[in-house]
């Protein structure tokens, strides 16, 4: 086995069969899976798992009082902006583009916390980063996290039952997962630290930049338009929370061959161009696995990417030092007159 097939811990139904075939589990089987992966009272190292889905149940009072006590047409126009565009453009600039590819590189540490916490904090970097190499080592194939021929909730679940790092890793094993992680400032457990709490992200570190998040944006948008503004703002996370675990079954077809000629150019996998999720956050998914380290996926004129409008402004500002930009190669490659 390659380091890419077992950095990831293998859920209890396994991946694929005996043939090599796609492991379709369940509903029953993925639900096991799913409260044994956040019993942290069986195993501490679950605590990375379970943690995504904590910040959803503390989520759950801000949707309370948005719903029953500060509801209006305008925050609910708030609450959709923020939730389909902000959240969705920021999951894009800083999980995906920097964290997990690296397409551009910052001046210093401090745009890069600038851009990390440009907004309400939820997935632990760590959960998005490792798994989402495997991915794009594995799209489409047994052993990728969000496999879409597995189903939705397959991937609805994903980021507890698939996307945490195996706890067994050697040490020079896990220093490949430890360099993943390594430019996104998060702290990072050493190789002793890792076999106690089984992840790279300390558990002290990621609690408390959640919290201390939370405390900032909570009271910004507090000064801003009151309790209202503030629980609108964290619902709306929530919101965008829950609904990104679909994108990858979405945006990989359904499970199906979904390409169409003009517009999906890479058929090595089952990807799509969205026009929904490309125009709102810069996830034109095709061109992304066409070139996943470059900063802008948005290739066409139509295709808006609001993610590389973000980076390549931060560029002329001084705040990122360099970016890649595949628009050219990409031109030249597949649309010749």
């Amino acid at each position: 086995m390659t380091f890419i097939d077992k950095v990831l811990k293998m859920p209890s139904y396994g991946w694929e069969d005996l043939d090599g075939a796609l492991i379709v589990p369940s509903k029953k089987q993925l639900f096991r899976e799913f409260f044994s992966r956040i019993n942290v009272f069986k195993n501490r190292k679950n605590w990375i798992s379970g943690i995504s889905w904590l910040m959803v149940l503390c989520m759950l009072p801000f949707f309370y009082f948005f719903i029953f006590h500060f509801f209006s047409l305008g925050l609910l126009a708030f609450f959709l902006v923020y939730a389909m565009v902000i959240m969705s453009t920021h999951g894009t600039i800083w999980f995906h583009r920097y964290s997990t590819h690296r397409s551009y590189t910052f001046t210093n540490s401090f745009w890069r916390f600038i851009t990390q916490n440009l907004v309400i904090k939820t997935f632990p970097e760590e959960i998005y980063v490792i798994s989402h190499h495997v991915h794009h080592a594995k799209s489409d194939e047994p052993g990728d996290p969000y496999n879409a021929q597995a189903g939705l909730l397959y991937c609805m679940m994903s980021d507890v039952n698939h996307q945490s790092i195996a706890d067994g890793l050697t040490e020079a094993e896990y220093k490949k997962a430890y360099n993943y992680m390594r430019h996104t400032g998060v702290q990072l457990n050493n190789y002793k630290q890792y076999q106690k709490w089984g992840s790279v992200a300390t558990p002290w570190y990621t609690i408390a930049h959640w919290l201390l998040n939370w405390a900032f944006w909570y009271a910004a948008f507090f000064f801003i338009g009151g309790h209202g503004l503030a629980c609108t703002a964290f619902s709306a996370a929530m919101f965008w929370f829950v609904l990104v675990r679909a994108f990858n079954y979405t945006g990989h077809g359904k499970g199906k061959e979904s390409h169409k000629d003009g517009i999906d150019y890479d058929r090595s996998n089952l990807s799509i161009n969205q026009t929904r999720p490309g125009t709102f956050s810069g996830e034109w998914h095709n061109n992304h696995h066409l070139y996943p380290e470059s900063a802008r996926a948005g290739f066409l004129p139509y295709q808006l990417d609001l993610a590389w409008v973000y980076i390549y402004c931060m560029y002329k500002l001084g705040a990122v030092a360099t970016y890649r930009d595949d628009k050219k190669e990409f031109l030249a490659k597949y649309r010749k007159q």
